[in-house]
């Protein structure tokens, strides 16, 4: 039977959070600003990160699917709660900044709950977010459910995808200054 990964006790350091990144101050992430290369590091920064949380909450499928890097209102809202874990746990940060956090946790466990519902994605497959056309707008495109078969490769594949989108975006608009 295959066992999750379990959290390194509290007074042993955590190799997941082995990183130079850490020495850097936290900072808000704009997923829609990121350069290819920023994208790249962010993204496996929050991954790592997302799988720490749900082992040591012992997080369902349910407040975080593995898909959860495929739907921007999950990204969005993980991305949030990383960066105020990162400034609750700061050494310079209050005492009782943790307390908050967790009070926070609390409130982004039951909007990501809520997420995970409306989205339709699940433990072993996933659809995209569906979409209410406004009147006057063309009706959605049809969305089909996929079965997850392998998580990490699928994030991989995700990843390489972004972040060759964002230099694509990136080269685009030299290309036309250039004709």
């Amino acid at each position: 039977m295959n066992q999750l990964p379990q959290a390194p006790p509290p007074d042993e350091p955590d190799p997941l959070f082995d990183d130079p990144r850490e020495t850097e101050p936290p900072h808000p992430v704009n997923w829609n600003l990121l350069s290819a290369e920023e994208a790249e590091g962010e993204w496996l920064e929050l991954n790592r990160w997302v799988n720490w949380l749900r082992y040591t909450y012992g997080l369902p499928a349910s407040v975080i699917p593995p898909f959860w890097h495929r739907h921007p209102e999950l990204v969005w809202e993980l991305s949030a709660l990383h960066l105020h874990w990162l400034c609750a746990y700061d050494p310079e940060q209050h005492g009782s900044a943790p307390l908050g956090w967790h009070r926070d946790f609390d409130d982004a466990r039951a909007r990501l709950h809520d997420w995970v519902a409306t989205s339709g994605t699940r433990l072993d497959r996933d659809r995209a977010t569906r979409l209410s056309p406004w009147p006057g707008e063309p009706p959605a495109d049809r969305v089909e459910e996929v079965s997850i078969t392998n998580r990490d490769q699928d994030f991989i594949q995700f990843v390489t995808d972004d972040v060759g989108r964002r230099r694509d975006a990136h080269e685009r608009p030299a290309e036309v200054d250039s004709q």
